[in-house]
């Protein structure tokens, strides 16, 4: 893989001094580059983009420090260093003209084997690139990155007139690994494909709610996770993005494709049109489809037939109540599309034409169905992309409906039914080995996905092997090569008995069969913590011997995993809170995505951690006010790296950019601690604060009750974690046990668990998902 340690960025507008941002998470020293102004500061635009990323939400930056890896200058004074970068990418406005000016001056500039990339997000290369040389043409590729950077996983990788296939391959493997993303290999047309295909199902939804008389309410109830798509749903998204921006795209679009059949599918509908001419275009000016009232800022809805605002109302759909106990995805979305009301209408009229253009578009815009899936996966945030989606409905009945329809379908569709084909993807599992193979419209036949050994997906791996043991909240399973996955699968992937049994055997394996353990999964969150729900009942029928059961058990649990015969590493990702976070504290190690919310946020339901985590936050920090403070205030880091600093993670523990690496980069790593591991006895030499820590702590609490910033209970759960994490009432400096502290917690805790303020604040969790300050 190509070393590049240094790149240039023009441009510091919104994508490009994301862009730079998230290079500089990478470790990846940047040059941010934009016009030139008159008088003192002649980057004062580079800078201004360099704040912004810097300062608006969501941040770009995954910690305070990497900014110092940007450098900032302007296109007349700093081009000429552009021959000591390694990759120049290019991300100024959407025009040819000054896109193809600034080309001529970089390409005088930058070096002989220089990557040089453009992120336009739809002019063709083939346009910018026209009447350079060859050398330029060879260097010259298009790295179109999705707003914001950090945050989605696309990256369309497009090669231009003459592009140097050894060159794309670098850029690539560069992309994956050390930035993260997930690369889609593009053709070099009109707005490549998630953009294409994500402005035509725009399109799709804005004609069908006017030809079905819906509100802005009902279409984004049901085109956000009811069909797999980000709670933003369409008209949500418009706001966020900028009505200007989706006109401005749509425009362009229209304008580029003349000999697409559905071109006019891409011309908004009046109501947005009149909306951008009157300047409501969303958040950015304060109202769009949606907008805040009044001082309680009331959220209004807009009515697209009269542009008139009202206070918006929640969508109700009985079909869609009704649905909502069946667990399997594909299952229930069956039930609602092939139903008899007006959202089996709505939605078949939003999916039929996103399939039948899709499979058209393919050939065209992509060489494989499977491009098209990830490009709106990655880039849109969809669960499903349109070919999987057909898939999940069923791939013969979804198809001879639309036939029967009179839906116009490529041929190679037809030749999917003439050969018998049940699905665009399948299993073709290899002995142990998983296998998936996608239907290949060029030759008519099934192919093998490439094979990727970085790409583990765990529900492959049970398929093609079995589970080594599970029940109905964790399995474990074999990732090969020795080392053993616990993987948890229980709602939000909280931790009950399920789990912690599974955990149990999976270090009960370690004795005997395995190796090594990996404690991972591919939920949306590593784990939001223990189950409150049960807890809640226990604590209602004021079992008080059960709760101190369950927690003890939790306890003895983590303690395994800390002193287990083999090395166990938490492969964590997303939320990690409460008890999630405690398993991360006492794995061996840890391998973590880069965007991991790690916590312990126990305060927030009226409890502490009981599980380890207190006794962590004592080994941890010579200072106890800094575990008072990391716990009573509820800290969660904003990354991985953010993680690092606070203490959740130690220098020792590895942190992955690319999420989809993520499972194999914690087993490989599990399997390099094998070599050195010694097991290690729980510790007796714990020197704690005592006495005098105790009456630091419960005076910063005593404060902060007084200045009216934490409630009475808050003050009543300050001073309880203040009791466990100076030791008690000790002399500074006496030594404890491990088994001490956790007996500290747990008593802590069952007394939290009566206290009738800490129960309202569970339940008020459990029923708004967010925190009650009582």
């Amino acid at each position: 893989m190509k070393s590049i340690e240094r790149v240039a960025v023009l441009g510091a507008g919104t994508m490009g001094s994301r862009i730079a941002a998230h290079f500089a998470n990478a470790g990846v020293q940047v040059l941010l580059l934009d016009l030139p102004t008159a008088g003192g500061d002649r980057n004062a635009i580079a800078r201004k983009g360099l704040e912004t990323a810097r300062t608006q939400k969501p941040v770009a930056f995954y910690q305070g420090n990497a900014e110092r890896l940007v450098e900032t200058g302007n296109f007349d004074d700093d081009l000429g260093r552009l021959e000591f970068c390694q990759w120049v990418i290019e991300a100024v406005t959407e025009n040819l003209g000054i896109k193809r000016a600034l080309w001529e001056r970089v390409a005088e500039r930058a070096g002989t084997e220089t990557i040089l990339s453009t992120n336009t997000s739809g002019i063709p290369l083939s346009e910018i690139a026209r009447g350079f040389s060859a050398k330029f043409q060879r260097q010259f590729i298009g790295t179109h990155f999705f707003n914001p950077p950090r945050y989605l996983h696309l990256m369309e990788l497009i090669p231009g007139p003459g592009s140097d296939s050894f060159l794309l391959t670098q850029v690539r493997q560069f992309a994956e690994r050390r930035l993260g993303k997930g690369v889609v290999l593009c053709k070099d047309t009109p707005n490549f494909i998630a953009n294409r295909i994500g402005s035509f199902f725009g399109a799709a939804v804005y004609g069908a709610t006017v030809e079905q008389d819906l509100t802005v309410e009902e279409v984004d109830a049901l085109t956000g996770p009811l069909l797999g798509i980000p709670k933003s749903a369409s008209f949500r998204l418009l706001d966020i993005v900028g009505l200007d921006v989706w006109a401005f795209v749509s425009k362009n679009l229209y304008d580029a494709v003349p000999d697409d059949p559905w071109r006019e599918w891409f011309l908004p509908p009046p109501f947005m049109s009149q909306m951008v001419e009157r300047g409501w275009i969303g958040e950015k000016k304060g109202q769009g489809f949606y907008k805040r009232v009044g001082p309680t800022k009331e959220i209004h809805a807009i009515d697209w037939k009269t542009l008139e605002y009202h206070p918006s109302k929640k969508a109700a759909f009985e079909s869609v109540d009704a649905t909502k106990p069946i667990a399997d995805f594909g299952q229930r979305l069956q039930a609602l599309v092939f139903g008899k009301d007006r959202v089996a209408r709505f939605l078949w009229s939003v999916l039929r034409p996103l399939f039948a253009y899709s499979a058209t578009m393919t050939g065209e815009i992509c060489d494989r169905i499977v491009e098209i899936d990830r490009a709106m996966r990655w880039g849109y945030g969809h669960r499903m992309g349109p070919f999987e989606l057909w898939d999940a409905l069923g791939f013969r009945t979804v198809t001879t409906r639309m036939i029967e329809e009179g839906e116009r379908l490529p041929p190679w569709i037809h030749e999917m039914l003439a050969e018998k084909a049940e699905s665009f993807y399948r299993p073709a599992d290899h002995l142990t080995f998983p296998r998936t193979e996608y239907f290949d419209f060029k030759h008519a036949m099934y192919a093998p996905l490439e094979e990727r050994r970085e790409v583990v997906q765990l529900s492959d791996l049970k398929r093609a092997r079995g589970r080594v043991e599970g029940n109905a909240g964790a399995s474990l399973i074999d990732l090969g090569d020795g080392v053993l996955c616990v993987e948890f699968h229980s709602k939000m992937n909280s931790i009950g008995q399920d789990g912690l049994q599974m955990l149990d055997r999976g270090v009960e394996l370690l004795e005997t069969r395995f190796d090594a353990m990996v404690i991972a999964n591919q939920g949306e969150n590593f784990s939001v913590g223990a189950n409150l729900a049960l807890l809640l009942m226990a604590a209602q029928d004021e079992d008080w011997d059960g709760i101190n059961e369950m927690i003890n058990a939790f306890q003895q649990s983590m303690l395994r995993i800390k002193y287990a015969p083999r090395p166990v590493v938490a492969a964590a990702f997303s939320r990690a809170l409460g008890g999630g976070c405690e398993i991360v504290l006492q794995s061996h190690r840890v391998q973590a995505q880069a965007e991991l919310y790690i916590g312990l946020v126990e305060v927030g339901v009226g409890l502490i951690p009981a599980a380890g985590g207190c006794k962590e936050m004592v080994i941890r920090f010579e200072d106890p006010m800094k575990g008072f403070e990391m716990v009573g205030q509820a800290k969660v880091s904003g990354s991985a790296a953010e993680a690092r600093e606070l203490g959740f993670l130690r220098a020792e523990d590895r942190i992955s950019m690319n999420p989809d690496f993520l499972i194999h980069d914690a087993a490989e790593f599990a399997l390099q601690l094998k070599g050195d591991y010694q097991r290690s006895q729980q510790r007796t030499d714990i020197a704690v604060g005592g006495e005098p820590a105790y009456a630091r702590m419960r005076l910063a609490a005593w404060q902060m009750k007084e200045s009216g910033l934490i409630s009475d209970h808050d003050f009543v759960i300050g001073e309880k974690l203040a009791f466990v994490l100076s030791g008690g009432r000790l002399a500074a400096g006496t030594l404890v046990t491990e088994q001490y502290l956790l007996d500290l917690e747990r008593e802590m805790f069952l007394s939290l668990c009566r206290a009738a303020k800490s129960q309202e604040r569970i339940q008020y969790m459990l029923k708004n998902g967010k925190p009650l300050r009582n």
